[in-house]
């Protein structure tokens, strides 16, 4: 393990060229929102650099988080593992299980003290000491504080790992917790998302190997690059919203005229990720674009809201206790919005003064 080799060197025994390297970190820094001229920097930072190792630990959690990392498309799996990092512990990926398993583990420690990346997925039980959520005779938070202490940073993928998620919904009778109420000497990235999109992942590791130190952050410690904006701001259906077009029904003419979902219950105007944009399966489509409203499963509380088919009126600001201020601002936002939208639209249909409607 200590001996590790470049991911030039890696990717040369592939046969990679360097123009090909290029186009991957172009596409790396076209997603991450830095400049155009990054992309070269990217390409030598990363050729020259030792493949970093990660320790991956899945506590509760249903695996979505690490099925999604292998469907990620840019880069693959395959790029990630063989070139980019040393996966030295992932459950559901290795080979070995065991005592074996645990051996490797603990011999990727020692050997990377200080200087590898741990990745948690699922939250932290911690009710009668966390017995709820155990692995090789030890708890997972006895395991996460011992891997902790000599990781460079912590990356949370998932939203149950970031914000307790579904695990911690009420009653939450396992005393789930999200990783950051266990780790506070160590810089911990969110990856939120139930699951998280595969190339957010897979870009922020990037990011890390590449700059060696931690991206751009929001308030929830979430990289800005695909947290930045609403799914709101970037959805395609956008300008019915701001028209007052709203479907009532998920088969109603609204709907099938691709007509706004906030009103059967769509958390768009409060949920922060970058599936708008970036979307699923290699770009294919997003939950919106298959007639679907986004229950804003990358926000703190989400299985607590009050209902995926309420919308923001009656739901959000029906629990404003469970949801952080941006949030807040932006149902109240969302409500008032609307309202003007149907205003505007009602007047747009009204005949003039003096004028009978036909």
């Amino acid at each position: 393990m200590s001996d590790r080799g470049t991911i030039g060197e890696a990717m040369q025994r592939q046969g990679i060229s360097r123009r090909s390297l290029l186009k991957y970190t172009g596409y790396l820094a076209s997603i991450l929102a830095l400049p155009p001229m990054a992309s070269r920097a990217m390409a030598d930072a990363l050729a020259s650099a030792g493949r970093q190792s990660v320790i991956w630990l899945s506590f509760q959690e249903c695996t979505g988080c690490s099925e999604a990392l292998t469907r990620s498309f840019n880069p693959t799996i395959e790029d990630m593992i063989f070139n980019l990092i040393s996966l030295d512990y992932q459950e559901t990926l290795m080979a070995v299980s065991g005592e074996a398993a645990e051996e490797a583990m603990q011999a990727a420690r020692q050997a990377n003290k200080g200087k590898y990346v741990l990745v948690v997925d699922g939250s932290v039980s911690t009710a009668a000491g966390g017995v709820y959520s155990t692995n090789a005779g030890k708890s997972n938070l006895e395991t996460l504080k011992e891997m902790a202490a000599d990781a460079m940073a912590v990356i949370s993928v998932g939203t149950c790992a970031a914000f307790g998620g579904i695990p911690m919904a009420a009653p939450n009778p396992t005393g789930a917790v999200p990783v950051s109420d266990i780790i506070s000497d160590k810089p911990v990235i969110n990856i939120s998302g139930c699951p998280p999109i595969p190339e957010a992942i897979a870009g922020t590791v990037a990011y890390i190997i590449t700059f060696g130190g931690l991206p751009e952050l929001d308030h929830l410690n979430r990289p800005k690059a695909f947290f930045g904006d609403s799914i709101h701001d970037r959805c395609y259906r956008r300008p019915f919203y701001d028209k007052g077009l709203f479907a009532k029904s998920f088969d109603d003419e609204g709907a099938r005229n691709g007509w706004c979902l906030y009103e059967v219950g769509c958390k768009g105007p409060v949920a922060y990720n970058a599936c708008a944009t970036l979307k699923w399966n290699g770009g294919i489509s997003f939950p919106i674009q298959s007639g679907h409203g986004c229950i804003g499963c990358s926000e703190p509380g989400f299985w607590d809201r009050g209902g995926f088919y309420q919308p923001l009126s009656a739901s959000v600001m029906g629990n404003p206790a469970i949801i952080g201020g941006a949030a807040a601002v932006g149902a109240v936002a969302g409500a008032a919005s609307v309202a003007i939208a149907r205003k505007r639209r009602a007047e747009a249909q009204s005949p003039p003064v003096g004028e009978k409607k036909a």
